[in-house]
């Protein structure tokens, strides 16, 4: 009995003590996947006769002596703990300076933020020494500037020979920044597996003038440098500009000398901005008197305070006025909104300040909430064709649909329907009023009918958004690939995920290639984008941050690079070109 009790308490002993070293076996990973070279050496046979024969203490002691062997350290070991260590350290620091170049900070951040948040977080969540790690993190300023350098070229030269290679759509847009330097930005639209890419091609001063001559001299000269084949490009947007579209002098025109065919499209969003500028002589004077207002607080800070406090007191959800800016898409609609929100407070400030501008917006505040609710809705618009994968067919669906808000709004405010103008619902509306609103939303129509007339009119073939429809109705060329690809069942399936996406497939130029090449005609064509729109904005404001902090502290270093605006580098390629072990893929 004794004997047998013994026997079963080394068996169970045994059991487990092998579950534990199969749950260690997996803890370590790949090298230890058939067991230490003791185990190997042995068998579980030997194993288990240690513990029948000599007790399971003895093979408690064999197991602890094994694990202690596999963790003595040794020569080589110790070199690939350290080669390991300062590895991830470097990739820390890429990494950072990735991070820098996004924020468009200075690249002495790294030193004066990063490094001292990244010790604090060691310190005082995870409990650990910090001076180790931290000293192997290099993120000085020239050291930060040396990694965004190194991406950007990385990023750059990738992006150039995949434009060497295939076709693109590019957009340009020509700045002027405060310092009075002119900025043309260059952004470009390409198809590369499977999806379409929107990216920062360059950004280059212009160093005399702006004329259309020079900002393709600019262009023409970078794509040689780069060996980009100006015959890549199909299509180009710019804004209306005399030196984008000029008929003899324009950059469209110097383009179409060297490119043939090229399609050349005003920006749908820079047409947008430009109907919305149309206003008639009443409605200009209204709004006037609300950049007048707000000036008058926001300009002075004594007034800024009072006008603060008495939000305050009354409870306003809105404290602050902002200020109009001409050149920014949004402005007029974000000024009106806040604006008029609290509209019987800016009275109420303004009968101590300025009575007659008081009285002047006290008669026009129907003018005011007419374009407060006017303004939100081309705001949204606006927004809408800066979305992401904006495409030629996509755009025709959101401009006919505000066109036909449009004409809806005009009947009905044309009976006295207000529910499309919550504001305006909520003032007093004259019969005057209510004329002169028709007038302006019926040319506000013609003018916007007039300036997409281009887009409005596209003839959109049915197969484009449909392949699978009525094929008697398509193009005699087309036809035979499109009765082909009616009857493919596996494509049907995958159809069922996107027109887009369906059309993005890798074996579709190869099996259908006319299909293909008129579909992608609609897809790459150059749109309107919202990197452009912060393209302006963080340049404009990395380099005011740049200033400032140069005139106070005599420091180095801009935000992001020039040619770096688009960064997305793989880091890990990156630091294989400097001599590191890692490496991935670009995308």
């Amino acid at each position: 009995m004794q004997f047998e009790k013994s026997h079963d308490e080394a068996v169970k002993k045994f059991k487990d003590i092998r579950t534990y070293f199969n749950k260690e076996v997996k803890k370590l990973g790949k090298k230890h996947k058939s067991g230490s070279r003791a185990f190997q050496d042995s068998n579980w046979f030997d194993f288990k006769s240690i513990i029948f024969l000599k007790g399971a203490d003895e093979a408690d002691s064999r197991l602890e002596t094994e694990t202690q062997s596999e963790k003595r350290p040794t020569l080589d070991r110790m070199f690939a703990s350290t080669s390991q260590r300062n590895d991830d350290g470097l990739r820390a620091s890429y990494n950072i300076s990735l991070l820098i170049a996004k924020s468009g900070k200075l690249h002495t951040i790294g030193e004066k933020l990063s490094l001292p948040a990244v010790e604090e977080v060691l310190k005082t969540v995870l409990h650990k020494p910090a001076s180790d790690i931290i000293k192997r993190i290099p993120l000085s300023n020239n050291t930060v500037e040396t990694r965004i350098d190194e991406m950007s070229s990385d990023v750059e030269s990738f992006l150039c020979n995949y434009l060497q290679t295939t076709h693109f759509s590019i957009q340009l847009d020509e700045s002027t920044l405060p310092d009075n330097a002119a900025l043309l930005l260059a952004y470009v639209r390409f198809i590369m597996n499977q999806e379409i890419y929107e990216e920062l091609l360059f950004a280059r001063t212009l160093i005399t003038d702006t004329k259309g001559e020079s900002i393709f001299h600019v262009l023409k000269d970078y794509f040689i440098e780069k060996a980009i084949a100006l015959s890549n490009i199909i299509s180009v947007a710019t804004d209306g500009a005399p030196a984008m579209v000029g008929r003899y002098r324009g950059f469209i025109s110097y383009l179409k000398q060297n490119v043939s065919g090229v399609l050349a499209i005003h920006c749908v969003i820079h047409r947008q901005h430009l109907v919305a500028k149309s206003l008639s002589v009443r409605l200009h004077e209204s709004l006037h008197l609300v950049i007048d207002a707000v000036n008058r607080i926001r300009s002075n800070a004594l007034n800024t305070r009072l006008f603060v406090q008495l939000c305050e007191e009354n409870d306003e959800h809105f404290h602050q006025l902002l200020l109009h800016i001409e050149v920014r898409w949004l402005s007029k609609g974000l000024c009106l909104t806040r604006f008029f929100a609290p509209f019987k407070t800016i009275l109420e400030f303004l009968d101590t300040k300025d009575k007659i501008l008081k009285e002047n917006l006290m008669k026009r505040k129907t003018d005011i909430a007419y374009l407060t609710d006017l303004f939100t809705k081309f705001n949204m618009v606006n927004l809408q064709l800066q979305g992401d994968n904006l495409n030629l067919i996509k755009t025709k669906s959101i401009l006919s649909a505000f066109r036909a808000r449009v004409k809806l709004m005009k009947q009905n405010i044309g009976r006295g329907e207000f529910s499309q103008f919550p504001n305006l619902s909520q003032a007093s509306c004259q019969e005057d009023d209510v004329s002169t609103y028709v007038q302006h939303l019926n040319a506000l129509y013609s003018d916007f009918e007039s300036r997409f007339e281009d887009i409005l009119t596209m003839v959109l073939p049915p197969w484009i958004i449909n392949p699978y429809g009525d094929i008697e109705e398509t193009n005699v060329i087309i036809q035979e690939e499109l009765a082909e690809l009616s009857k493919n069942e596996e494509l049907k399936v995958q159809f069922e995920n996107g027109y887009q996406q369906f059309w993005l497939q890798n074996n579709i130029p190869v099996t259908y290639p006319l299909f293909h090449a008129r579909r992608m005609d609609f897809d790459s064509k150059a749109g309107p984008s919202k990197i452009v729109r912060y393209g302006d904005s963080d340049y404009e404001e990395t380099l005011l941050k740049w200033a400032a902090e140069v005139d106070e502290e005599n420091e180095n270093g801009s935000g992001i690079d020039s040619d770096a605006e688009f960064i997305y580098s793989d880091n890990e390629s990156v630091r294989n070109k400097n001599g590191q072990r890692l490496r991935n893929t670009f995308y």
